[in-house]
């Protein structure tokens, strides 16, 4: 093509004209050059050029092809006829006639279809109005994010105004098409154009409540910044009454925090106003000094089985709130808190006393208090203080001072260790006049020493595991404690029980948790570890096997703790990854002196890939409980996916309590769904069914179609339900997040 920098004749060959526009902007866009090229050029390059086959005008990153076209230099216009295909800020445009001024982007394209690459969108429509270079209105047309001349699914409105540079898409009167049947109509409707958050109305959710009632929730998502949003839930409960809950979220560079607060007013059920309130926040005042809270609270007993949704929310039945701050420097820190509960009781508690909700003791208030230093010429130490004011409306409550120091010596080689330590607690008690002690004292002391002597080798070698090279060691290991006798029967247990018997429980001084009780201890725990190393450094397989003996049988016992035997329970475990997509955890606690097996957990994962999870989990332990929970995500087909779990206690139990032998089987929870995805779509649906108390039960059922970059329409909320009931659940459809 020949450059026309002059005014042309008419050309006979094809031409390129570069022409400045006049009054450039400050923009960069509108500064550029405007190129034009076809096969016939006419006009005045200052003024006016008539432009036929094969035209196209370009500038930046605007552009057109056309049949015909008239570009006005003074007024920077274009106007094109025939075959029109345009592009500008990677969205493109094709129709029959387009009017555009290049310096405003205003301009208007009659019978077009378009596309926009932020979401992958397109739709047709009668015209097109472009309001400016990031606006434009689509009228009498449509909207989709499928691919094709025929979309699964398309919305139809009258009027559609795409705004880039608020990323909304607002609606007038609309009809959502699926598979060219209507299945939604709206006056109005908005929407974010590249799925990111933005204020609307979020998709309405019909479904059922825990009792099985029907009830609608139509959330407004409020997005307040980039850092702080809001969304309100109205929720009606055709049975119970109008629900108004909202969940605001806030971060900062400093804080972060969120609450969520709900109240029915007046339900039609109880006659009563029942709410439920929960705010957690984090802060920082300095760098070394932080604070927060952790509040939780609920009108009445009854509220987890009546409002729940989740196993995990009809099981929590003691509700925390507590303020606290946290002070360290380089080798201390300073914790202060003020703690108490609220207990919901089962409501079957009242003629079952197994089922009772145990009350915790409030904190009003703790301080916690601790410095340590390590490799102070060859010693390690440390000091642990604290004092605490004990409260209960119906136990013995009382104030705590306690001290502990420690200070050890470690001797470290290559291929050994060892440590001695020496341990002193000191404790204090000043307790309150209760009817539950009579003529027992009120100031009690203690000071009980406790000397350790922990000891280890380890042995390497080079090996193999399933065909790859490894380093397996062989770690034995002696761990020696000797504490003497004190009496600790007349002082009240605020906030101490038994430890579990695990590994890493094996090297503990004390056998119990909390500070109430100080065991007494001649005992020797040796055990033995194996260990496969990759050369990477991951750990690929764990065996571990240890036990304790005791020289004394141990006399320090808390209610209920049956007297231990000279020979403790044989702990064995292992672990590992076995492979990419397997993996592994198991334990078994054997009651040496009985003979026979006193609890045993064994877990197994296999992810072989994405959307492809299945978990399986065996837990029990001697007169408590039995249980057996399987989970799964994996594919049926192409495009089809299974989603369950069954959850199944083989001796049933009340909430928040152990299991009861002598009472049957029970179901804990259920879960089963479908999902099949599409290339623009995804539908779900299944049905769930789980324990809210030890006498009711929820079964919420649930499907949910999933337009992208749209919304979800449905029936409950199977996202959160397959979400928290099976580890390792990938969501199908990733390209819709939160507004």
């Amino acid at each position: 093509m020949a450059s026309v920098t002059a005014m042309p004749a008419f050309a006979q060959t094809p031409a390129t004209v570069n022409v400045t526009a006049p009054a450039p902007t400050a923009q960069a866009e509108d500064e550029l050059p405007v190129t034009v090229k076809a096969e016939d050029i006419a006009g005045r390059p200052d003024r006016r050029l008539d432009l036929s086959r094969n035209v196209e005008i370009t500038r930046g990153q605007t552009g057109m092809t056309a049949d015909t076209a008239c570009y006005l230099i003074v007024e920077d216009q274009v106007t094109a006829t025939g075959n029109v295909d345009m592009w500008r800020f990677g969205d493109r445009y094709k129709g029959d006639e387009l009017q555009l001024n290049l310096e405003t982007g205003k301009g208007y394209l009659l019978n077009p279809t378009y596309f926009m690459a932020a979401n992958n969108a397109q739709g047709q429509a009668s015209r097109i109005d472009f309001l400016g270079e990031q606006q434009a209105v689509v009228r009498d047309g449509t909207y989709s994010t499928c691919e094709g001349p025929d979309p699964d699914w398309y919305l139809k409105s009258s009027t559609l105004r795409l705004d880039k540079g608020r990323d909304v898409g607002t609606a007038g009167k609309t009809v959502i098409y699926f598979k060219d049947v209507p299945i939604l109509g709206t006056p109005a409707m908005s929407f974010s154009l590249s799925g990111q958050r933005r204020s609307g109305w979020l998709p309405p959710t019909v479904g059922f409540g825990s009792q099985g009632k029907a009830e609608v929730m139509v959330p407004y998502y409020v997005n307040i910044a980039p850092n702080r949003d809001l969304t309100l839930y109205p929720r009606m409960m055709f049975d119970r009454g109008f629900q108004l809950g909202a969940t605001g979220r806030y971060l900062g560079s400093t804080y972060n925090g969120e609450t969520h607060v709900e109240v029915l007013p007046d339900d039609r059920q109880t006659g009563t106003t029942r709410w439920r309130a929960d705010s957690l926040h984090n802060g920082a005042i300095k760098p070394n000094w932080s604070y927060g809270w952790n509040l939780h609270g609920a009108s009445d007993d009854e509220y987890p089985s009546d409002f729940s949704r989740t196993v995990a929310a009809s099981a929590e039945r003691q509700l925390l709130r507590e303020l606290r701050t946290d002070y360290s420097g380089q080798y201390w820190s300073l914790s202060a808190r003020a703690q108490n509960y609220q207990v919901l009781q089962d409501p079957a508690a009242a003629t079952n006393q197994s089922l009772t909700v145990p009350r915790p003791y409030d904190r009003l208030p703790q301080i916690n208090f601790r410095s340590a230093r390590y490799d102070v010429a060859g010693f390690d130490w440390a000091v642990d203080a604290e004092a605490t004011r004990f409260a209960h409306p119906t136990d013995v409550g009382g104030s705590r001072a306690v001290v502990q120091g420690q200070v050890s010596y470690p001797i470290v080689r290559p291929g050994w260790f060892v440590t001695p330590k020496l341990m002193y607690n000191a404790a204090q008690y000043d307790l309150d006049d209760h009817a539950t002690r009579p003529g027992k004292p009120t100031k009690l002391t203690r000071s009980i020493p406790t000397v350790s002597l922990d000891s280890g080798m380890v042995f390497e070698r080079d090996a193999s595991l399933f065909g790859k090279s490894t380093t397996q060691t062989l770690e034995p290991r002696l761990f020696y404690v000797y504490t003497p006798y004190e009496n600790q029967d007349d002082v009240p247990l605020f906030d101490t029980g038994r430890s579990g018997f695990n590994y890493a429980q094996l090297f503990s001084e004390n056998r119990y948790v909390g500070l109430d009780r100080v065991s007494d201890a001649n005992q020797l725990t040796a055990a033995l570890v194996s260990r496969f190393i990759q050369e990477d450094g991951a750990e690929r397989l764990r065996l571990a096997i240890g036990q304790r003996l005791y020289f004394e049988e141990p006399r320090v016992r808390i209610a209920g703790e049956a007297a231990q035997q000279s020979r403790y329970d044989l702990l064995l475990a292992a672990g590992g990854t076995i492979s990419e997509s397997w993996t592994f955890d198991s334990g078994v606690q054997y009651d040496a002196a009985g003979s026979s097996l006193y609890s045993s957990n064994v877990s197994v994962q296999w992810r072989p890939g994405k959307m492809k999870a299945v978990n399986a989990e065996y837990r029990y332990q001697r007169d408590s409980f039995r249980n057996v929970d399987l989970s799964a995500q994996y594919p049926i087909s192409r495009r089809w996916y299974g989603v369950g779990r069954v959850s199944y206690a083989l001796r049933s139990y009340g909430v928040g309590q152990a299991v009861n032998p002598s009472t049957g089987s029970k179901l804990i929870e259920s879960l089963i769904g479908l999902e099949y995805q599409a290339d623009c779509w995804v539908f779900r649906m299944g049905a769930q069914r789980f324990v809210t108390a030890a006498q009711t039960t929820s079964t919420p059922i649930f499907f949910q179609l999933e337009l992208n970059g749209l919304s979800r329409l449905g029936l409950g909320n199977p996202l959160e339900s397959f979400n928290k009931s099976v580890p390792g659940y990938t969501r199908l459809n990733a390209g819709l997040g939160r507004p």
